[in-house]
């Protein structure tokens, strides 16, 4: 007995073992792999598995309960096998299954619950198989399914209902079998048209023949042959007492045979064998057998007659049942809900038995239903309503009750109301070239649709006739003479139509004439100056202002009235000048001038005394601490530091680094001012200390403001050149909008939401004084926050539907929009301190404390982070214009999504970019990958280089038009892949327009670009980020709004974005073809940052570009916001503290001055929290709730960037409510506020549309990648490898044919001042027409060369005389083609003499040069001029050079302006 029992505890104990894998089979985590093994059954494999891969063996039989036991199946791969047939419980045990393969079997018989137990099942692929049956219940357990293939199978009807279990079915394939499309089969023709907005199907008929090929959904009902049933019997009322056999009648035909039901008091009677009352049968003509009656019996009885084509119920037969003892009431008929046309007559049936006699009432609501003259209630209990009407619509109940018990029914009655119109479209009288907008509202149930005529007929198909909000507004542009005329408004349903009419006259435009014209003002400095000026037209005329010939944009200083007023805040002599009053409308313009003479208004201020050693400090500081960063972020020799990373990566531009040095300079120097004041110990009359406002005087800012540069950064736009602008951006994007030209241009201020929260109301972070509290608590640090809140507390959870390209791409696009330079110096204005030396709040210095507790951080007290630059004119610098304007951070890049980050946001950022040599309109290049792919062009003329690791050496950046393109891989692979998109589409468009110039080609390429950009952003990306939530607040594309700013807002970039860096993967994957590891590896996200040197030495761009779309994107989770690569190594170098993302989130936002989380929910129409339970709605996890209390204190204390991520994300985003309100409203500002915006009509042409409709991101990477041959369709949603991946040549792309130039004189088309474009303006044979081809062949060849349609194929007697012609046809080519080569010669002979004039005209300018001032006069040559008190010209060989005069500095202690000097002077 003992060797038993050790034999049996050695069972045990191998039994308890972990199951191995699999002989022959690759095991990887919980992945098994078991291919091309020959295996004819399932083998065992370790419970954990997640994928089981059995692909290519011979499995035949899948027996019940064959994988009992792994509960964590996610992928089931078995097609490409022998299985025959699927029997029920194959599939039992494996609930979490997901996705099922198993096509390319030969399957024939599906069991009725084969696939029960997989409740969770999305995708099942059944195709290539040989099933011909399926039954009704086949799919009835898998309720989740999104996704079924059956084509390619033996099916030929399917049983109704086979589809109804799947509520959630996205894509239904059943084309390629042998579908017999009849009567049975009209079901699934109308469940599938039912379900066109949801649901993608295929499925084509094979039987009848003359339905082969045919969509069943497109198959018409008359087509199906189907007979809809007709009673010929119906039953009749019948008496019956205990114990008798009732016999029901019922007939019917039809084709095919109707199916006969019976009901019984609304409820249909069970008749088949299983049924649970077997005194019922159904006999075999119809009739209904009721076996020894009894009470239950009696009630309404109706017999229904069904088949394909329709159904049919008789009149309703009463059976009544006698007996004398008392009974609770019960319903021989109850009110069923109804659908009325209003003004008909209603009847609502509700009749009963019972013993005493029931008493029935109605109730309409709650209310009880009296009899009137319109309401009746009928002896046995019915009600009847006459003359209905709309407000009769409601819920209406029928009480019945006798001494025994009451029971009552209710329906729904619904008004069917004839339409009508409630808003009336409005006669309009307008002016040529306006936009027109007619609206009409109208009622009615069913809701009705509004269509619009002209005059009785269609609307012209010109293209500018738009009808929007479905059908309540239409929209004329450019209206014109022939627009005039009636227009009408149809509403209509099926109950009928009503119409209404407007008249629309046009006005001839009238030119400017005025009706107030400016005088001259004179007025005391410092107050506001007033210039008045009016004009009439049609269109009203636009008022511009100019002063000395340069055009006055409105601003904080220069105020423009709607009536032609324009004041001028806090003049001073400055301004004195002539002013120029220009009324323009479309028609003409006319101008006015005046003089305005301000003079002097002295006033004692108490820091005047100050100023000029002042701005002399403020502008050695400023410079001294720029010029020490600068100094050692260039330096080879020097080791670099996770600061100079983050500061590499937001380098401003030269002209954003001068508008942010001349805002630091003046804010530098009030404060030195404020300092001097403060160690006299000045107060003001109330013992407050001196606001800035009351500092020094307005001619002392003036004077600051002229010596700091703040007053040399206002720019002067012209939108004037509209041949460009009204087809092409600017590169800065200035003139987008052309009543409001700076909107949404770059080097502007970004726009907000709510009004800033700054601690001292204008311009310092929340958090500046140290210790001071809110809500009663101090503001936690940022780091601490980072460590306690956000960071990842355990492996990353994966997404379970997208990639990680969701991530990527979002990264890419921001970089498109946004860009919030830091100010440079990582030192100290005051003393040239580093920002983490002394760990105070200093200008610019704006540190991060470190707890002191930490983790990682022990021997520093702080995270040095400096503050992002602002803008002249806010912050402390808004003095300058008389009001106080809050901090403004500036956006250095256009907010249009218009591939700034491919092309840059200035033109000299442009022209670094273009490769100018051979006039295609490309991009520069670097060098060839192996494939022949270019990279990017090496940064070679930049300080700046990615040196990380000094054993490397110099290691330059590469070159793109944002300089963040290098922070990581997969964002410079992006960079690379559109590089080579633009690359692409020029020289087709080359190819096919060769006439074209290289600025045409270039400017052509990058619209395009734009325009793709914008479609995968908005048709492709967003619906996964924002999900269908966010899309229906998003709404469609209703056309340009001039009235809407695009211009980012720092609630947008500064908080809500950055809920994309929850998305992040902690590692870069890198794969090959084969979608396995590279032989280099992945690489840690920390080993991604600035090595643009691994993509020529490992791999190039592929590797990493398949990583992005073959492995999900990181999840979101209440303990796992950010994953530890971003909090605590970003930028990590060897022997330096790396940095904390989200912690300079959290600061970021400080610094900009966000307000507080609580008040985004209340602008996003959420609760304002008041206790931290308050948030449980958004926040549902406790726990996370307990750490932002701990860290808080109160919930109105939380950052909003916190606040955002700590939220559940919203079913079907990746953000809770608050972020998805504020990204909603700024995606949709930039579609509508965009007048390039691909979809707003006259951008592209429709066709054109069309194409660009047709791209997408897997487009874009198979003809862009190094060798990249397969992709997903989506390459947003994860796909299994190879099977869900398309070869790129099944991808859909653009056909860049309809950007043909079908010029008839290609001299005078496609050029940008090119002379070069002359010589390619001839197309060759390979670009003329199909008709005009020709080749150097035998003359039976050219007859095969000619290419006919098929209408013009030549029927066998032509040939013949064809033939004979040919040889005369040949040589009329040929003279053709030498009557062209002469025009030619002619044609560049007469170009010739015309550049000899040009030369002689040029010479005689040369002897005599002239210039042209503001004032339109001629100058002489060498002669000099002044233009304004500060400028002065002279023309030199006919060009004008202006110099603007620097002011030095004054040699007295209070100098003052003076008018006809530049510079303050002294007494």
């Amino acid at each position: 007995m003992a060797w038993k029992l050790l034999l049996y505890l050695a069972l045990l104990f191998h039994s308890s073992i972990a199951q191995p894998c699999p002989s022959r089979c690759l095991c990887f985590r919980t992945t098994v792999r078991c291919m091309f093994l020959h295996l004819e059954k399932i083998p065992q494999v370790p419970p954990e598995t997640t994928i089981l891969d059995l692909r290519f063996n011979k499995i035949e039989h899948i027996p019940p309960n064959s994988f009992t036991g792994l509960t964590h199946l996610n992928t089931l791969l078995l097609n490409n096998n022998h299985i025959k047939t699927l029997e029920d419980g194959a599939f039992e045990g494996i609930a979490e299954l997901r996705y099922l393969y198993l096509y390319k079997n030969n399957i024939e018989n599906i069991s009725s619950n084969a696939f029960k137990g997989l409740d969770n099942l999305e995708q099942l692929y059944l195709h290539f198989n040989n099933i011909n049956d399926l039954k009704s219940s086949t799919f009835a357990t898998l309720p989740k399914l999104e996704r079924l293939f059956l084509h390619n199978n033996a099916l030929k009807r399917l049983p109704r209902g086979v589809f109804a279990p799947l509520k959630n079915l996205r894509r239904l394939r059943l084309d390629s079998n042998a579908l017999v499309c009849d009567c049975q089969m009209m079901w699934l023709a109308e469940m599938l048209k039912d379900k066109r907005g949801s649901t993608q199907a295929a499925a084509t008929c094979e039987y009848p023949a003359k339905l082969q090929g045919k969509s069943i959904m497109s198959v018409e009902k008359g087509d199906f042959h189907c007979k809809k049933p007709v009673l010929t019997r119906e039953p009749t009322d019948v008496d019956i007492t205990f114990g008798n056999t009732v016999y029901l009648q019922c007939r019917a035909d039809g084709d095919p045979n109707p199916e006969i039901t019976w009901i019984h008091n609304d409820n249909e009677i069970p008749t088949t064998a299983a049924a649970e009352n077997d005194r019922y049968k159904l006999l075999e003509d119809g009739t209904l057998m009721i076996k020894s009656a009894q009470d239950v019996d009696q009630g309404i009885y109706e017999c229904m007659a069904r088949n394909e084509a329709g159904e049919v119920k008789s009149h309703k037969a009463e059976v009544r049942y006698f007996r004398r003892q008392p009974a609770a009431p019960t319903f021989i008929s109850r009110p069923e809900d109804y659908d009325a046309v209003e003004h008909e007559n209603v009847r609502l049936d509700c009749t009963s038995s019972g013993y005493p006699r029931p008493e029935t009432r109605w109730f309409k609501g709650t209310a009880l239903v009296e009899r009137n003259a319109r309401y009746t209630i009928l002896p046995g209990g019915s009600l009847m309503i006459t003359d209905i009407r709309k407000s009769d619509r409601g819920d209406y109940k029928c009480e019945v009750r006798n001494a025994q018990a009451t029971i009552s029914a209710t329906a729904r009655l619904n008004v069917r109301v004839i339409p009508s119109i409630t808003s009336l479209p409005s006669d309009q009288v307008v002016v040529e070239g306006e936009v027109v907008r007619f609206t009409c509202e109208a009622d009615g149930y069913p809701e009705p649709t509004i269509r619009w005529t002209k005059d009785g007929r269609p609307l012209p198909d010109t293209g500018k006739h738009q009808v929007l909000n479905r059908g309540r507004e239409l929209r004329i542009s450019r209206v014109g003479q022939e627009d005039r005329g009636s227009y009408e408004c149809h509403a209509e349903s099926e109950l009928g139509r009503k119409n209404a009419a407007a008249v629309l006259l046009i006005r001839e435009r009238v030119p400017p004439t005025f009706t107030q014209t400016p005088t001259d003002v004179t007025q005391e400095a410092f107050t506001n100056a007033e210039l008045r000026c009016q004009a009439d037209g049609d269109p009203i005329p636009r008022v511009i202002w100019a002063r000395h010939g340069q055009r006055i944009d409105p601003d904080d200083r220069f105020l423009y009235r709607s009536n032609g007023i324009l004041t001028i805040h806090n003049a001073t002599e400055a301004d004195s000048g002539i002013y120029e009053c220009t009324a323009e409308n479309s028609v003409g313009s006319i101008s006015a001038v005046a003089r305005v003479t301000i003079t002097p208004a002295p006033r004692a201020y108490v820091g005047d005394r100050f100023v000029q050693n002042s701005v002399q400090q403020a502008i050695r500081g400023v410079d001294n601490a720029i010029n020490q960063t600068l100094s050692e972020l260039f330096d080879k020799n020097r080791r670099r530091t996770p600061n100079d990373l983050l500061t590499i990566f937001r380098l401003p531009t030269r002209e954003a680094l001068q508008i942010s040095r001349a805002a630091e300079v003046f804010e530098r120097t009030l404060e030195i001012i404020h300092e001097h004041i403060d160690r006299g110990h000045h107060f003001d009359e109330s013992n407050h200390e001196i606001p800035y406002d009351r500092l020094v005087s307005p001619a002392q800012l003036t004077i600051i403001a002229n010596l700091s540069g703040c007053l040399a950064h206002r720019r002067i736009i012209n939108c004037t050149d509209m041949c460009f602008h009204h087809k092409y951006r600017s590169m800065d994007g200035t003139c987008n909008n052309l009543q409001h030209p700076m909107w949404g241009a770059s080097l502007t201020g970004f726009k907000r939401l709510l009004p800033p929260a700054y601690e001292n109301n204008f311009n310092t972070p929340v958090g500046w004084e140290v210790g001071k509290l809110y809500h009663g608590y101090p503001k936690p640090s940022a780091r601490l926050i980072s460590t306690k809140v956000i960071a990842a507390k355990r492996p990353v959870v994966q997404d379970e539907k997208h990639t990680t390209m969701l991530m990527q791409w979002g990264q890419f696009m921001d970089h498109d929009i946004d860009l919030a330079p830091m100010a440079l110096s990582f030192a100290r204005f005051s003393d040239g301190r580093h920002c983490n030396e002394t760990c105070e709040n200093k200008a610019p210095c704006f540190p991060i404390p470190v707890p002191a507790n930490d983790a990682r951080i022990h021997r520093h007290e702080c995270m040095g982070v400096t503050r992002s630059s602002s803008m002249c004119g806010t912050g402390t610098t808004s003095i300058l214009f008389n009001k106080v304007v809050p901090r403004e951070q500036i956006n250095q890049i256009t907010s249009f999504i218009d591939g700034s980050q491919i092309y840059g946001s200035s033109e000299e950022e442009a022209g670094d970019l273009r490769e100018f040599s051979s006039q295609r309109g490309l991009l520069r290049i670097g060098e060839r990958m192996p494939g022949g792919k270019e990279l990017l062009p090496p940064a070679l003329h930049t300080p700046v280089d990615c040196q990380i690791d000094p054993e490397r050496g110099n290691v330059p950046c590469y070159l793109a038009g944002d300089h963040r393109a290098n922070e990581q891989l997969a964002l410079l692979s992006m960079h690379t892949l559109w590089m080579r998109e633009h690359n692409r589409i020029a020289a087709e468009l080359l190819r096919l327009n060769p006439h074209w110039d290289g600025d045409m080609l270039y400017h052509e390429a990058r619209k395009i670009v734009g325009a793709e950009l914008q479609h995968i952003t908005y048709k492709h990306w967003l619906p996964k980020f924002l999900g269908r939530r966010g899309m229906e607040m998003l709404g469609p594309y209703t056309g340009y709004d001039p009235n809407v700013d695009a211009s980012v807002t720092n609630d947008f970039t500064t908080s809500a974005l950055r809920v994309g860096h929850t998305m992040v993967n902690p590692i870069i994957y890198r794969f090959d073809a084969n979608y396995t590891e590279i032989p280099q590896g992945h690489l840690p996200l920390h080993k991604a940052f600035f090595a643009p040197f691994r993509l020529v030495e490992e791999g190039g761009v592929d590797p990493i570009l398949r990583g992005l779309i073959g492995t999900p994107a990181k999840k979101l989770t209440s303990d796992g916001i950010l994953n530890l690569e971003l909090t605590e190594k970003l930028f990590k170098l060897a022997h330096e503290v790396a940095l904390d993302l989200a912690a300079i989130n959290i600061q970021r936002g400080r610094d900009h001055g966000l307000p507080s989380y609580n008040e985004y929910r209340k602008m996003c129409n959420l609760t304002e929290a008041s206790a931290f339970s308050d948030l449980r709605n958004e926040i549902r996890s406790p726990e996370l709730r307990r750490k932002l209390q701990e860290v808080y204190g109160h919930p109105g204390n939380i950052d909003v960037w916190v606040g955002g991520v700590s939220e559940d994300p919203v079913d079907g985003a990746k953000m809770g409510p608050t972020f998805l309100c504020i990204l909603v409203e700024q995606f949709r500002r930039l579609r509508a506020g965009d007048r390039f915006w691909y979809e707003n009509p006259g951008v592209f042409k429709p066709a054109q549309l069309v194409q660009i409709k047709q791209t997408s991101l897997a487009r874009t990477l198979c003809d862009n990648g190094d060798n990249i041959d397969s992709v997903p369709e989506d390459v947003f949603i994860q796909e299994v490898f190879p099977s869900g991946f398309k070869k790129c040549s099944k991808i859909n792309g653009m056909d860049l044919k309809l950007w043909t130039d079908c010029c008839t004189d290609c001299s005078k088309s496609g050029e940008f001042n090119s002379l070069l474009s002359h010589y390619r303006k001839r197309r060759s044979a390979e670009f003329s027409y199909a008709e005009e081809k020709f080749h150097k062949q035998s003359n039976n060849e050219v007859i095969e060369s000619m290419q006919f349609s098929k209408e013009e194929q030549p029927v066998e007697s032509e040939k013949i005389k064809y033939n004979v012609d040919i040889s005369q046809n040949a040589m009329d080519i040929f003279d053709s083609r030498i009557e062209g080569m002469e025009e030619a010669i002619d044609e560049l002979q007469h170009m010739m003499e015309k550049m000899k004039k040009k030369i002689r005209r040029l010479e005689r300018t040369l002897k005599n040069p002239h210039c042209v001032d503001g004032q339109g006069n001629k100058r002489k040559s060498r002669e000099k001029w002044n233009e304004g008190d500060c400028k002065y010209c002279e023309c030199k060989h006919g060009q004008k050079e202006c110099h603007r005069i620097i002011c030095p500095q004054p040699g007295c202690a209070t100098p003052k302006i003076v008018q006809g000097h530049c510079c303050p002077v002294c007494e």
